[in-house]
This record gives C-alpha cells, structure tokens and sequence, in this order.
C-alpha cells in the first residue's frame, strides 16, 4: 500500500465512522418526532414507521460514505418490484444492511440471526420495527410473522447463507426464506451484491474505498412450487440465478468499471 493510499484509507475510516456515530446519535434523538409526524401524515402503525426511518437513516449513510464508496443499484426500476416478496440477498460484511437503503421501498423487515439485536444502539429500533429474529423464533412464529408482514403490503428479507461469506462466493442456503414465500404464496426477489468484501469483510475492523453494486433480479414466482418440497426446488432455482449474476458482475474488466462508475 502507498503512503497516498494509506492516508487514503485513514482519512475515509476517521470521516465515515466519525459521522456515522454523529448521524445515529441524531437519528436517535430526533426519531420520537419523527414516529409521531410519520403516523400523523401516513396513519401508518408505529413498526411501519420505525421501518421507514431505518430506511432513511441508510439513505443518510449512502450519503455519508460516498466520497469514499462509489454504489450503484441496477436491475430492476421500483415500478417492476412487486408490492409484496421476499428479498433474498448474498452476504459479505455487516455493511450489506446499510446498503439495502438503495432499495427503491422502505417498507422492508428484515430476518436476521441474533447479534444483530445485542448492538444496544440499535436494538431498540429493531424490537419497534418488528424485525425476526430468526434465531429465537420457531419457524410457526417466523411464518406467521412474516406472512403478516407480507398481507399489510410490506415485504420481508432474508440472508439465506445465514452469515458473511469468507471468500466471496455464495455458501449453503437456508431454505427459511423459500418456505415462507411458498407458504404465503410471495414472489421471491433475488439481491445481489458486490463490493461489501472489500468495504469490510468479516474478521477486519478498518474500511477500504470501494465500488458497491446492488442488483435487483427479475422476481420468481412460487406458482410452480405449491407441491411438497416445493420450496427446495425454488431454493435451488434462486441460488443458480443469484450465482450466475454474480458472475457477470465480478467479471466486468477494470475499464467497463470505470465507465459504470462515472455514469
């Protein structure tokens, strides 16, 4: 590493986890006015609201860390999203949530396992959210949940590999997720994303500039899979598209990237 780039680096981890602990103190103080003005304007109960504020406070972030982390969201356009799916989503740093503010809707409840919820800052406004625990839920309670989740119009999302990847490539499913939109009888959206290793992969602490990429995969219906082990089969499905477009995006040669990156 050079001495510009190591100034770099410096520079981009004392600006963004400077501001991003100035930007949560104040999402914290000012969110309780916030909850009210959101159920005021929109008549939307307080999980709602908590949920859309989450969405901001990611949005805040895109902002925060963009002279350092170039993102870019391609796929589909918000009016082809279905109103109600399942997200599914490879996961490479703890960052990939924060990036999910690139998500043209703000209505998403997101399963996750346990320490998560142990970050105290945070924890309180996962519980309001109504956020799965997945880990402490027995799967009745988790499809009940999430199937309420998917009949009020918001959508639910999952990391399928359970935790990060170390070594970029998508591991073993869980088949969580495709149980639920089988039994809800929800389309199934495939995320992928790229660039989040690089941000911050698991096992270090210091951030890097990077190029993050978040696509939105044309959604899968579950019509085909109401039969028993149903839902295996749109497992496997999802993984191979998510897996192929994967590909195609880490194999963008050096100059194709640049020029993605200045549009």
């Amino acid at each position: 590493m050079t001495v510009y780039s190591l100034l770099h680096v410096i520079a981009m981890n004392i600006w963004v986890y400077s501001l991003l602990v100035l930007w949560t103190v104040i999402g914290v103080i000012l969110s309780p006015l916030q909850i009210v003005f959101l159920r005021w304007r929109h008549q939307w109960p307080v999980d709602r609201a908590v949920r859309h504020i989450i969405w901001m406070y990611g949005r805040g972030w895109l902002v925060l860390i963009s002279p350092f982390v170039s993102f870019r969201r391609e796929g589909l356009s918000p009016d082809q999203l279905p109103e109600r799916c399942v997200f599914v989503i490879n996961h490479l740093s703890f960052f990939d949530t924060y990036f999910m503010a690139g998500l043209p809707h703000s209505d998403v409840t997101f399963a996750v396992r346990s320490w998560p919820f142990k970050m105290f800052w945070y924890r309180l406004f996962m519980r309001l959210a109504n956020y799965l625990e997945v880990e402490d839920l027995s799967w009745q309670e988790t499809t009940a949940r999430g199937t309420e989740v998917l009949n009020h119009g918001g959508s639910v999302l999952f990391f399928p590999e359970g935790h990060r990847s170390r070594d970029g490539q998508i591991q073993r499913f869980y088949s969580g997720a495709f149980q639920l939109a089988v039994a809800a009888q929800c389309p199934v959206v495939p995320l992928c994303i790229t660039g989040t290793d690089i941000l911050l992969p698991p096992g270090r602490k210091s951030l890097r500039p990077c190029r993050v990429q978040l696509r939105i995969l044309p959604p899968v219906a579950v019509d085909d899979y109401q039969h028993e082990g149903g839902h295996l089969a749109l497992k496997k499905k999802v993984k191979s598209q998510m897996v192929e477009a994967l590909k195609e995006m880490t194999d963008i040669p050096a100059e194709a990237a640049e020029m993605v990156s200045s549009c």
